[in-house]
């Protein structure tokens, strides 16, 4: 089947073809739906001072049919204290019985952007990028804290009672084979598969716990989550802040001036991120002062509620200056304090360990859990200039929060 690669020119006809492929491709999330929302995204995109550099590409058969997109989203970074621009692969999204033929969008990004920044999940997508040029940095950290039984799952049942109760097993496949004729590469189907992060896994129902029970339980979580962290980090030194000012510039140029790889978030990205024309509005600011020093920052926001009915609270970004541990901790406790009070049962936190964020006793002590290694991001970079690039693939030397890039674009806020 003959495929090509085009330009994303804004026409109704190919736009039509995008919101129709985001239905086909993600069928289980009800925001695929949500046309409007998704259209606010790529404004909101394109605001970016960077937005004029954006690119976007369509995988179109010859019906005209769009089986495929790909964007490249610019942003500021700060590599050796040097300021340079690097694109992210993002909504990358194609038909599965065009999969081979995703390649060719991939491949499109590479040979129009100098540099890369990305953060993907799905071996598949990281196997494509490393092999047209990006190395893996290294991995982020995923930790997760209960805060409401009501999201436990029943435990592993016994076959004969998983019949009974009509749980369905869920059948193994076995990966095909494809050849890139341009390299004459082999590649197993699942490395081209690069939506497949996004479907379900069996749905595994929630343990039918009393009410009475339940409170008991829920108000013994509390309980312990003080215990723990008691006189572990001060937590009457935050205060939730109206937006971003200046302070927040004095804080990343006091963070850049140490660590070597981080992005560019001063008060005016910070605005355009989580600020009122942002898509993911509203979110909450904490932050933690020495008189008009701003010493640390977190972002924290709640989704909607999902299909069954739960809503999700994430930790967008949580940074203090080096050194500050403290300053840290106390977020850290503040935040869980927060989201407890918003009646979430779920925080989740995906982060990359560095002098600007928690370590992973920090977390453990606030009864953060580390979650599956599957499930964990990888940072890729490619840096045109070698120096630059040397310097970046280490993961040591960066400071990052899932909410710097594209991972959480599509994070639908209440």
């Amino acid at each position: 089947m003959k495929v090509a690669v085009r330009p994303f020119d804004h026409s109704e006809e190919l736009q039509r073809g995008v919101d129709r492929l985001r239905k086909l491709v993600y069928p289980h999330l009800p925001e695929s739906v949500y046309v409007a929302w998704h259209a606010s995204i790529w404004r909101w995109l394109e605001s970016h001072p960077l937005g004029g550099e954006m690119q976007r590409w369509v995988l179109v058969t010859e019906e005209e049919e769009v089986v495929g997109h790909l964007a490249a989203t610019p942003q500021y970074y700060r590599i050796s204290g040097e300021r340079v621009v690097a694109h992210t692969p993002a909504d990358y999204q194609v038909l599965p019985k065009y999969g081979f033929q995703a390649l060719l969008l991939m491949r499109k990004f590479f040979r129009s952007t100098e540099n890369c920044v990305a953060v993907d999940m799905l071996p598949a997508v990281i196997a494509v990028e490393t092999r047209l040029g990006a190395e893996e940095a290294g991995g982020m950290q995923y930790a997760a804290k209960l805060l409401n039984v009501s999201r436990l799952p029943s435990p592993r049942l016994p076959s004969p009672v998983r019949r009974l109760l009509n749980f369905q097993e869920q059948p193994g496949e076995t990966a095909p084979v494809y050849v890139d004729s341009e390299v004459g590469e082999q590649i197993v189907g699942e490395q081209i598969d690069v939506h497949e992060h996004v479907v379900p896994p069996p749905k595994r129902p929630r343990a039918p716990i009393p009410a009475p029970v339940k409170g008991l339980l829920n108000g013994g979580l509390q309980v312990v989550d003080e215990a723990l962290s008691k006189g572990f980090g001060d937590r009457s030194r935050v205060e939730v802040l109206e937006g971003f000012d200046g302070s927040f510039d004095e804080l990343f140029e006091k963070i850049a001036a140490q660590v070597p790889c981080v992005p560019e978030k001063d008060s005016a990205f910070l605005r355009w991120r989580y600020g009122p024309e942002s898509p993911q509005t509203p979110v909450t600011i904490l932050g933690v002062k020495d008189g008009e020093s701003l010493l640390g920052y977190a972002v924290l926001g709640v989704t909607v509620e999902n299909q069954d009915g739960f809503r999700d609270a994430y930790v967008l970004d949580l940074v203090a200056l080096p050194g500050r541990r403290d300053v840290i901790r106390a977020l850290l406790g503040e935040a869980v304090r927060f989201f407890r009070k918003a009646g979430v049962p779920l925080v989740r936190y995906r982060y990359l360990e560095s002098p600007t964020s928690p370590q992973s006793g920090d977390l453990l002590r606030f009864g953060f859990l580390p979650r599956s290694k599957g499930r964990r991001n990888r940072l890729l970079v490619k840096f045109a200039d070698p120096g630059r690039h040397k310097m970046a693939r280490h993961i040591t030397n960066w400071s990052y929060s899932i909410g710097d890039g594209e991972a959480t674009f599509w994070v639908k806020l209440s």
